[in-house]
């Protein structure tokens, strides 16, 4: 089997209830990070780790999406006439033109399992990333990247894991692993959603994956599980069973922007770091701190 990883995956085909209505007729993957769409955020670190071919699995409400990774050359046009050089150059090939973009539909609603299975036909025999786009990470290394080089080394599939409290591990698929050093571990065993007092640890898959395509036989054979969905950690744990399955605890700072704490968590620090508003935002927070 190939250590180059070329291909990435992004489930994206999930309503996004929790940011009802605004997802009603949006897509929360559109959502902006101050002037970048987060899906746009997640492109850019698949990219950055090697990827060269994009598998979106989506759903037919959410063309804007491919809209959004096509060219507008209307738009490039009245840019360029305009003078506005930088912002063309924003919206100029979002997408490297040596990057392959993919989208397939997810008929039916099934999970992330299901999700992941229906790429099986575009990915093909080959390792690939596994993004989930809700999941911002924020680090000097793209997360993707790190995980690629432990893959490239151990020739495993690699789960980007951090640790959370006791009482958030029914949110998460929890693992056990065995020490192997340098925020490496060995994948013992894999639970999703366990209450407080099952979960065999804290430390919690979060929005990262590198799967050999073992998975696909794994997925293909795996029974409905938690909230009658395939479940991707089911899967993993029968992976588990024939070959290594490592754990990363990444360098970075995760935001969770499936729910609205932690996307209003990203903006602000996201805005906080931004070169052309850090100063300004800055200011701005520190009187409003004052006011109140």
């Amino acid at each position: 089997m190939s250590l180059k990883i070329r291909v990435a995956v992004f489930p994206v085909a999930g309503r996004g209830t929790r940011f009802l209505p605004a997802t009603k007729a949006f897509p929360k993957e559109m959502f902006p990070i101050v002037d970048k769409p987060l899906i746009q955020y997640a492109v850019e670190e698949a990219v950055a780790a090697g990827a060269e071919k994009l598998i979106f699995v989506t759903c037919a409400s959410k063309s804007v999406i491919e809209d959004h990774f096509d060219s507008d050359s209307e738009l490039e046009r009245e840019l360029r006439e305009s003078g506005k050089i930088e912002l063309l150059a924003s919206v100029k090939e979002i997408v490297p033109s040596t990057v392959a973009c993919i989208y397939i539909q997810q008929e039916i609603p099934l999970g992330l399992g299901h999700a992941v299975l229906c790429a099986r036909p575009a990915v093909g025999d080959e390792p690939f990333f596994v993004h989930l786009v809700d999941d911002l990470i924020y680090s000097q290394t793209p997360c993707l990247e790190q995980m690629r080089r432990c893959y490239e080394y151990h020739g495993s599939s690699v789960l980007a894991v951090e640790a959370v409290l006791a009482d958030q591990t029914a949110d998460y698929g929890i693992i056990a692993t065995e020490e192997e050093g340098l925020g490496l571990s060995r994948v013992i065993s894999i639970v999703e959603k366990p209450n407080p007092e099952d979960a065999p640890s804290n430390l919690a898959v979060v929005g990262r994956y590198v799967l050999t395509p073992t998975i696909f036989d794994k997925l293909s054979a795996t029974d409905r599980g938690v909230n009658n969905e395939i479940q991707l950690t089911d899967a993993i744990a029968n992976l588990i069973v024939d070959e290594p399955v490592y754990a990363l605890l990444f360098e970075g700072l995760r935001y969770d922007c499936g729910n609205k704490l932690g996307y209003l968590k990203a903006s602000i620090e996201y805005g906080l770091r931004h070169p052309d508003l850090s100063e300004a935002f800055t200011a701005y927070l520190a009187g409003l701190n004052k006011e109140s």
